[in-house]
């Protein structure tokens, strides 16, 4: 794919522009869920390593620390916290018993899936307002977002 011709000048802008409004629509979406989920809020590491043993059943906890930008350590001791709550299951490698593969309960999936379902219908009924043009926009740039997500942390996604 050939680089963008966009001016320097213009790619600050747009950088910038993103750094501003990815996290605020990430607070957004935090604060409207805090007040409908009826669980108690979880640290954000937490919330993060449960989403990804959602997409990769059965990872071992230095994978999830290297795809998290975590200290394994760090990781280790959110399993422990997850694991106490009923949220998360350590499954010892029948090879290698030092490694523990992640999986999550069945209270987890639930937990995982209505957050799912909440964040999804905020972000329906904030996009229902838009026209048509603001729509096609915001679909093409997803997977231009994707690429950029990649491009910072390659083992994100």
């Amino acid at each position: 794919m050939p680089a963008s011709s966009a001016s320097a000048q213009d790619l600050r802008r747009l950088a910038s522009g993103l750094a501003t409004v990815l996290p605020a629509l990430h607070r957004a979406l935090d604060r409207r869920l805090a007040q409908d989920f009826p669980h108690p809020k979880l640290p954000e590491g937490q919330r993060a390593l449960l989403r990804l043993v959602g997409e990769r059943d059965g990872i071992t906890v230095r994978a999830a620390a290297e795809a998290l930008l975590m200290k394994p350590n760090n990781v280790s001791a959110s399993v422990s916290q997850l694991a106490d709550q009923g949220l998360l299951e350590r499954r010892g490698d029948p090879a290698d018993r030092r490694v523990a593969h992640l999986h999550l309960t069945a209270e987890a999936r639930h937990r995982l899936d209505l957050v799912g379902d909440l964040m999804n219908g905020y972000l329906t009924e904030a996009l229902r307002v838009l026209s048509d043009g603001d729509l096609d926009a915001l679909g093409s740039a997803l997977g231009a977002l994707n690429a950029v997500t990649h491009r910072v942390h390659p083992a994100a996604g």
